[in-house]
C-alpha cells in the first residue's frame, strides 16, 4: 500500500514539473507572438504621425519654395516695389495658411516686408538665412528665449536673372499650433532633434526631456529623474517607466528616422496587453493539462477498483462456467435448427422468383400476339391489293404495296425485338426522338385499320421536330396500342373520332382522346388482363395498356387516363430532351 502510495506521488510531482514547463513555453511564445503583432501596430501608428507631422510641415516649406519669386517680392528686392502690396501679399498668405510669421528680406538680410510687424529686422547670421543664400532650402528649428514658444523656419531663395541670391522668403509656423489636434491622441508619440532634446510629442510631459549621454531613456530638464530600465523579451526593446498617468508603465520602443525634418520620431506602445494575452494562453494550456491530469488520477483510481472488483468477478466465473457448458450445448441444438429452417426459405425464395419469372413471359407472349395482329392483317390486305394491281397492270402501285409490307414486316421484326427486350428487363437506350415522328409511324400504321372501321383520326401536327428523352420505337409501340385501344373503345358508335394534340408545358404531354364510352373504372385500366371486352373475345387479353404503362415508365414518364365530356382521354408525359441533360 505504501509503494502505491509513494508512485501516486511521484506521478503528481513529474506532472506538476510538465504543468509548469509547458505554462511557461506556451507564456514565452505567446508573448512573442503578441509583442510582434504589438509592433506591426505600433510601427503603423509611428509611421502614420510621422507622415502627419511631415505633412503639416511640408505645406509651409512648399509655401515658401512657391512665393519666394514672386513678382511683387521681386520688384521689391529691386526697389521697383512698394512694402504695402508686398506685406497685403504676405499677409494674405499667412492668414490662409495660419502661419507665425511670413518676411521677406534681401540678400544682406535685412527684412524688406513682414506680414505682421514692421521691416527693418536683420536675419544675417540666422542658420536658415545663412543656408537660402547659398541656393538651397532652408530648414530650422528653435524656441523663442523670451516666450518659450517652438518654431520651425523655412527659407527659400529668390535668384536674380544673372543667378545671384536676390532676397529670401521665411516662412515660421508655430509647433504648437501642428500639435493641437494631435496631442493625447494613440500612443505616446515623441520627435527627438540633433541636440537629443524632445521638440514635438503627443504628450506634454515630455517636452523638453532630453537623452543625456549613451542613456537610452530620457529626462526632464530640470527635476528629478525618474525610473527608467530597459530590458529585452524575446528579442524586443521593452522600456519599463514611470512618466506619469499617461505613458505606459510598459512599453515597445519603437524608432524611424526622419531626415527631412532633421528629427528622429520615437514611440512607446503599451506592451501590457501582450503580457495580458500570454498570460491568458499559458492559463488555458494549464486548465486543459489540469484537466487531463484530473482525468488521469480518477482513471488511475478506477483502475484500482477495478482490479479489486476483476478478482471477485474471476470467482464468479468460474462459478457460472458449468452453467454455460450446458447451455451451450442446448445452443448448439438449436442453431442446427435454424438453419435448416434458413436452407428451406431459400429453397421457397428461389421458387418464388422462378414463378415470377414465368409469369412475367406468359404475359409478354399475350402480348407478342396483341401487338402483331394488327400488322399481319394489314400486310394481308396489302398482299391481296397487290396481287390485284398487278392483274390490272399496275406494277408501279404493287410495288408501293410490296414496300409498304416490307416496311411492316420490318416494324414487326423491331416491335418483336423490343416486346422480346421488355419481357426480359431489356431495352433499347435512351435518347433523343422526335417525338412528331413517332406519332406520324404510329398513325401510319394503324390507318388502315381506321379506313375499314370509318374512323375519323384528327392530328395536329405541329411544324418542326419536338425532341424528347425516350426510345422511337417503343414509344411507337404506346402511341399505337392507345390508337387501337380507341378504336376498340368506340365499335358500336356512330359518330367515330380520335384526336391527338401535342402540348409543351413543364414536360411534353400527348392527349389521345376518342368518342367512345369513356373509361368505367380508371383506377384499374392499367392492370394486367383487366379488359372490358367479353371473355374469350379475340380483340384483346388486356395487356396492351399494361405494357404501354411500363413502357411509359421506362422513359422516366407518366401516362394516365380519365373520362372526358366526348369519351375518353389518355395523356402520355415525357421529358423534353436538352443538351444540358444529355451531358
Amino acid at each position: 500500500m505504501r509503494a502505491i502510495i509513494r508512485h501516486r506521488y511521484a506521478i503528481r510531482l513529474a506532472f506538476a514539473l510538465l504543468l509548469a514547463t509547458v505554462s511557461g513555453g506556451v507564456w514565452w511564445f505567446g508573448y512573442g507572438q503578441a509583442l510582434a503583432q504589438i509592433e506591426e501596430r505600433g510601427k503603423s501608428d509611428l509611421a502614420l504621425a510621422a507622415d502627419w507631422l511631415t505633412a503639416q510641415l511640408q505645406r509651409y516649406q512648399e509655401l515658401a519654395v512657391l512665393m519666394a519669386p514672386h513678382p511683387t517680392l521681386v520688384a521689391l528686392s529691386g526697389g521697383r516695389g512698394g512694402e504695402g502690396a508686398a506685406k497685403a501679399l504676405l499677409l494674405d498668405a499667412a492668414d490662409k495658411t495660419t502661419a507665425r510669421a511670413v518676411v521677406y528680406a534681401d540678400s544682406e538680410g535685412h527684412v524688406l516686408a513682414s506680414a505682421f510687424g514692421d521691416a527693418g529686422e536683420i536675419l544675417r547670421g540666422r542658420p536658415y538665412f545663412e543656408r537660402a543664400l547659398h541656393g538651397a532650402l532652408g530648414v530650422y528649428h528653435d524656441v523663442d528665449p523670451a516666450s518659450g514658444r517652438r518654431a520651425f523656419h523655412f527659407a527659400a531663395p529668390s535668384f536674380a536673372s544673372d543667378g545671384r541670391v536676390q532676397g529670401v522668403l521665411v516662412v515660421s509656423v508655430d509647433v504648437t499650433s501642428v500639435e493641437e489636434n494631435w496631442r493625447g491622441d494613440g500612443p505616446p508619440v515623441f520627435f527627438v532633434d540633433d541636440n537629443k532634446r524632445v521638440f514635438i510629442t503627443n504628450r506634454s510631459e515630455l517636452l523638453f526631456w532630453e537623452r543625456r549621454g549613451d542613456m537610452a531613456g530620457l529626462v526632464p530638464p530640470v527635476g528629478a529623474r525618474p525610473a527608467f530600465r530597459e530590458i529585452t523579451r524575446a528579442g524586443y526593446a521593452l522600456w519599463r517607466l514611470d512618466w506619469g498617468p499617461y505613458v505606459p508603465n510598459l512599453g515597445l520602443h519603437l524608432v524611424k528616422p526622419l531626415p527631412v525634418i532633421g528629427m528622429t520620431a520615437e514611440a512607446v506602445i503599451d506592451a501590457a496587453p501582450a503580457r495580458q494575452l500570454a498570460g491568458l494562453q499559458a492559463a488555458v494550456v494549464a486548465a486543459l493539462i489540469l484537466a487531463f491530469g484530473i482525468f488521469l488520477d480518477q482513471a488511475m483510481r478506477r483502475r484500482q477498483v477495478l482490479a479489486q472488483a476483476n478478482a471477485v468477478l474471476e470467482e464468479r466465473v468460474a462459478a457460472r462456467t458449468e452453467a454455460l457448458s450446458l447451455s451451450n450445448t442446448q445452443l448448439r441444438r438449436e442453431i442446427t435448427e435454424r438453419q435448416e429452417a434458413e436452407a428451406a426459405l431459400k429453397k421457397a425464395q428461389a421458387d418464388l422468383v422462378q414463378a415470377g419469372k414465368l409469369s412475367a413471359l406468359g404475359q409478354m407472349s399475350a402480348g407478342i400476339s396483341h401487338e402483331l395482329n394488327q400488322p399481319l392483317m394489314a400486310i394481308r390486305q396489302y398482299a391481296d391489293n397487290a396481287a390485284l394491281f398487278l392483274e390490272r397492270e399496275k406494277p408501279e402501285v404493287a410495288g408501293d404495296n410490296l414496300g409498304r409490307i416490307s416496311a411492316m414486316a420490318a416494324r414487326m421484326a423491331r416491335i418483336i425485338k423490343n416486346l422480346r427486350a421488355f419481357a426480359r428487363n431489356e431495352s433499347e437506350p435512351m435518347g433523343k426522338v422526335d417525338l412528331v415522328q413517332v406519332i406520324e409511324t404510329a398513325v401510319e400504321l394503324t390507318s388502315a385499320r381506321l379506313r375499314a372501321e370509318d374512323v375519323r383520326l384528327t392530328w395536329d401536327m405541329p411544324e418542326g421536330a419536338v425532341l424528347a428523352w425516350g426510345g422511337e420505337v417503343r414509344l411507337v409501340q404506346v402511341f399505337v396500342n392507345l390508337i387501337n385501344n380507341a378504336a376498340d373503345a368506340m365499335a358500336g358508335v356512330a359518330d367515330k373520332e380520335i384526336t391527338i394534340s401535342l402540348r409543351h408545358d413543364a414536360r411534353l404531354a400527348v392527349d389521345v382522346a376518342d368518342t367512345g364510352p369513356g373509361i368505367e373504372d380508371p383506377d384499374r385500366i392499367f392492370e394486367p388482363f383487366y379488359s372490358t371486352k367479353a371473355v374469350g373475345s379475340s380483340d384483346g387479353m388486356g395487356l396492351g395498356l399494361s405494357i404501354s404503362y411500363g413502357l411509359v415508365q421506362s422513359f422516366g414518364g407518366a401516362i394516365r387516363g380519365s373520362n372526358s365530356a366526348r369519351g375518353a382521354v389518355f395523356t402520355v408525359e415525357l421529358d423534353p430532351w436538352s443538351e444540358e441533360a444529355a451531358a
